[in-house]
């Protein structure tokens, strides 16, 4: 291996380590609440939520040390894997040589905005190092008769346009077999062999030229590194939604996933896009099978990303994370309404993974990614439950009267004994560690670049109005979530159709038709506890709160004219606005369809096959043995 790619020291003691770490804070907290209960014993509903407060707890332990892990890197200025200094170097060999495909799977999509950041991104690559090697291709499964007509028209316009910075390819293929995850297979088994890798990139996804670059050197310098992902930042929003979501990923998503990084080394996980994948190793250990049994949690495997990372890891490649660079972008719904409907999607292919966890020869790590993929969604349901569970109890507690004497023949009452003063440490400490992760991206922020996101003052406002806009609308995503867990459970499925990205302020009829049920369920909620139990009717308030102002919140938030007012006031400001990145700012979006015209016919075909992969067997095979290397951890 070359010289200057970082390897990955102590893999294994660093995982323990972490393990250790959070198991012993959740234990730490699992036993406080235990002995908060448990006065003169325990009742079946107490012990439900000390088992509920496990899973939830646990969850906010390894945010916060995955969180406080990435804070020191960032600070210190070092690499999550290598734990050396960071530094910008080319990598790979001297007189290597490699060609790479820029890969955009697209599904009846707005392909106005493709060809727009499709060529923003293209246009960015004009200076490509010696041996370095890209083109384009645009891969179509798209149901749409129009759409695809359009499609052909923009393809031929912007393969002119393209002329001299790189070369562009189209492919429509009339089936959805297979959903994204078979179109990416499709593309492997014919056109494959004429590349040594694919950068992966969405319908919104934007990347500057020297991040392209970098990822393909990192490539070229590691021949036992298969897959590689960026970590996307979202940009170009204007709701309020939209602003938040894109502040708050720009502020925090770099240190999380540098705090992730250190522990998962070489068996991190796929985002499905604005990664590069090594051609050969994805081809070879990546063709999906189906799921026994019907949708909703049989068929087709939808969240294909994770599995796929699941299988290289499996067939001995390693697969990272870069965490530094700044040069990937991507764009997300701008509501609420749509923001929760992409996660309807996602909930079911993520509870799809829950019946991969006993696949054979899967890494540990991989194991990992799929539980805690399906507990980001699982735990809405959980927190739900311990609410509800909580509020019976105290209902309980207030509406039966205490009974002293439990004995016929008993002289003296049994008077109650007071709970141990644990209850305010406890609700501290679960707030800090929830709060935790926010307050260091903001220590990290007034140190590092303060001016990126309006200086010091305006960054600090920023970071309050975020927290304060995720506590507020954290209840309606939680009933949101629960109720799309137990659809996918009961059987319901949904079609992936294409995301709105597109930022539009909802009506008020469309925000109260969403979310009426959820406030009414809020209100008499705070209704009954106010009345039998007021002093639960407190601790509850940032529930029933966010519940009774649902349709506000939606609407709100889906409004263009306080995200942009909320711009000039120099709030919610991240570094793709006060520095705007050249790939960023060059995106224009064409305001009329081009004529009709016919795209240049991709390149010739050299067939190969992508054999199934099977969770219930698994042989020897691993990656190709690199001469005096270790072997992947």
């Amino acid at each position: 291996m070359n010289a200057h790619t970082p390897e990955v020291p102590w893999p294994r003691l660093r995982r323990l380590g972490v393990g250790l770490a959070i198991a012993a804070t959740t234990a730490l907290g699992v036993w406080t609440m235990f002995r908060i209960l448990y006065v003169e014993g325990i009742s079946p509903l107490e012990m439900a939520i000390i088992g509920l407060f496990a899973i939830t707890f646990g969850w906010i332990t390894m945010a916060f040390w995955s969180a406080l892990i990435g804070f020191v890197l960032n600070l210190t200025g070092r690499d999550p894997l290598s734990l050396k200094p960071r530094h910008s170097y080319p990598m790979r060999p001297e007189g290597s040589h490699s060609r790479t495909a820029l890969v955009m799977p697209i599904h009846n999509e707005d392909v106005l905005r493709v060809a727009a950041g499709l060529e923003a991104t293209c246009k960015d690559l004009d200076d490509l190092p010696q041996g370095i090697e890209v083109e384009a291709f645009v891969l179509s499964d798209s149901t749409d008769d129009e759409v695809v007509a359009e499609e052909k028209a923009a393809m031929a316009e912007l393969q002119k346009r393209l002329e001299g910075h790189c070369q562009l390819h189209y492919r429509h293929r009339d089936s959805n077999v297979g959903r994204k995850a078979g179109n990416l297979g499709d593309f492997c088994t014919r056109w494959g062999s004429h590349y040594d890798y694919m950068l992966v990139i969405d319908a919104d996804s934007l990347m500057s030229g020297t991040t392209v670059i970098e990822l393909i050197d990192e490539m070229m310098a590691n021949p036992r590194l298969g897959l590689l992902q960026t970590v996307p930042i979202p940009v170009r929003q204007d709701s309020l939604f939209g602003r938040a979501n894109q502040f708050a990923a720009a502020l925090y998503s770099p240190m999380l996933a540098s705090g992730l990084s250190f522990w998962h080394a070489t068996a991190a996980n796929y985002f499905g896009h604005n990664a590069i994948i090594r051609v050969d190793a994805f081809t070879d250990a990546c063709g999906l099978p189906e799921l026994p049994g019907k949708p909703p949690l049989g068929g087709d495997i939808l969240s294909h990303d994770f599995v796929e990372a699941a299988l290289l890891r499996r067939a001995g490649w390693q697969v990272r994370m870069r965490t530094d660079l700044g040069g990937s972008f991507e764009e997300m719904p701008s509501h609420i309404l749509d923001y929760a409907k992409r996660d309807r999607r996602w909930v079911q292919g993520n509870l799809q993974h829950m019946r991969l966890l006993g696949g054979r020869g899967l890494h540990v790590l991989s194991r990992l990614h799929f539980f805690f993929g399906a507990l980001a969604y699982l735990s809405s349901l959980v927190w739900l439950a311990i609410l509800v569970i909580s509020t019976i109890d105290a209902l309980i507690r207030a509406l039966v009267p205490t009974n002293f004497f439990t004995s016929s023949s008993q002289l003296f009452p049994d008077w109650p004994i007071a709970p141990p003063n644990l209850i305010m440490p406890l609700l501290i400490g679960t707030l800090g560690m929830l709060l935790m992760p926010k307050v260091l991206g903001l220590v990290l922020g007034l140190i590092q670049n303060p001016q990126a996101y309006g200086g010091r003052a305006r960054l600090v406002a920023s970071m309050l109005l975020e927290t304060l806009f995720a506590m507020l609308i954290a209840p309606l995503m939680m009933v949101f979530h629960s109720r799309f867990v137990i659809q996918v459970l009961s059987g319901r499925t949904v079609a992936w159709d294409p995301q709105s990205r597109e930022g539009r302020a909802l009506p008020w009829k469309e925000a109260f038709r969403h979310t009426w049920l959820w406030s009414l369920i809020g209100a008499l909620w705070a209704l009954v506890t106010w009345a039998f139990t007021p002093s639960f009717f407190i601790w509850l308030t940032p529930v029933w709160l966010g519940l009774v102002m649902a349709a506000p919140l939606v609407r709100w938030s889906s409004s263009l004219s306080i995200g942009r007012a909320l711009r000039r006031a120099g709030l919610l400001l991240v570094p793709s606005e006060t520095r705007p990145p050249a790939v960023v700012g060059e995106l224009r979006v064409a305001e009329a369809p081009p004529p009709p015209a016919t795209p240049a016919e991709p390149p010739r075909e050299v067939p190969r096959e992508m054999p199934v992969q099977s969770f219930r067997e698994h042989g020897t095979e691993s990656a190709p043995e690199v001469s005096g290397e270790k072997p992947v951890d």
